[in-house]
């Protein structure tokens, strides 16, 4: 994996600067997205909704996993560096990864939660060119599949397609939502035998690498698409480094008066936040202090009645980068950043 290496000697020293925070102790990392973070990207899982299979042990003699006997072989052979390799313990299967790592002396993750979060803001050069090409095929997958549907297909139907093309490509599907033309209410639409309709919403999350790509399209009929985007631009535009989330947070809620929205309108759905190794890394609320710093990955999703705008994003010097882009999906230009619309059906 290139650069991985790279990579991975800053993040031991960052992980080394969240232990001087707890007197030197070690750091035990158990949730996929602190473990997956820390070794470039491994998969954790096995079930999509288990625990990890493996912990690690980060302390100031060196770095032990604590990997799951029945998976130890297939994670050395496939998954882990050649030094993580060397460096693994093997336990039994039968206790949770979470149990036998809190037995080990040392700091839980959950009491080092915000600082990790911090020290994963930053994404690293090997880091940034995954979720570039993560975004990528995400975002074609998503033209491939709705380039093909009709009205009349059921939401299931789309989203089992979806699906298949993200496995195809090496992405988990974590999140495959379909909202036809009668269900657009609903901000979380598992799909159901419904049809499409005349317009209709596919959201769509995927992971590669430990990195998750979150973005929303809408095929069928075409509606203003600019208060969204104003909302959204106002997420985008405080997302700056330096800045607090909750502030963020703030300035994108209060638009959406502003562009014809009800006020409260934030309160249906959530609005989204940095993102990267958690589909949320955290999810933003008013009371998300996390400070926000260069080269960060976010995917705000704000909403309203039969809208949504949704893609993942690097903050870089430069400004915006969309992560999730494929230049074949129609957009508009939004105040310097294009922006996907609806796509018509084929004919």
């Amino acid at each position: 994996m290139v650069g991985a290496s790279e990579d991975r000697i800053e993040k031991q020293d960052r992980v080394a600067r969240v232990r001087t925070e707890f007197g030197g102790m070690p750091l035990i990392l158990t949730s996929h997205e602190a473990v997956s973070w820390y070794l470039e990207g491994v998969r954790t899982h096995v079930s999509l909704a288990g625990a990890p299979v493996l912990a690690v042990r980060a302390a100031a003699d060196g770095d032990v996993l604590f990997v799951a006997d029945n998976e130890a072989d297939r994670m050395i052979a496939e998954e882990l560096l050649p030094e993580d390799a060397e460096r693994v313990v093997r336990v039994p299967w039968w206790p949770s990864r979470a149990v036998a790592a809190a037995e080990m002396a040392g700091v839980a993750e959950a009491d080092a939660a915000a600082q990790l979060r911090a020290a994963r803001a930053r994404m690293l050069p090997a880091e940034r060119a995954r979720y570039r090409s993560l975004g990528r095929e995400t975002a074609e997958t998503l033209t491939d599949v709705l380039a093909r549907v009709s009205p009349a297909q059921s939401e299931r139907a789309v989203a089992a397609v979806a699906a298949a093309e993200l496995i195809a490509r090496g992405i988990d599907p974590l999140v495959v939502l379909v909202a036809g033309a009668e269900r657009g209410g609903f901000r979380h639409p598992l799909p159901t035998a419904g049809v499409l309709g005349e317009r209709a919403m596919i959201v769509v999350c995927g992971r590669r690498d430990g990195l998750i790509a979150n973005a929303t399209r809408w095929v069928g009929e075409s509606v203003d698409e600019e208060p969204i985007l104003g909302v959204e631009r106002a997420f985008l535009d405080a997302s700056a480094p330096g800045a607090r989330l909750d502030e963020a947070f703030a300035a994108g809620t209060a638009a959406y008066a502003r562009f014809g929205f009800d006020a409260d309108e934030w309160q249906h759905h959530h609005q989204g936040g940095p993102s990267g190794y958690a589909g949320r890394d955290p999810r933003a609320t008013a009371s998300s202090a996390d400070l926000l710093v260069e080269d960060q990955a976010f995917a705000w999703n704000p909403t309203g009645p039969g809208r949504k705008v949704e893609d993942t994003m690097l903050r870089t010097d430069d400004g915006w980068e969309v992560l999730t882009v494929d230049e074949r999906w129609p957009s508009v230009e939004y105040e310097g950043l294009r922006r996907p619309v609806a796509r018509a059906y084929e004919s």
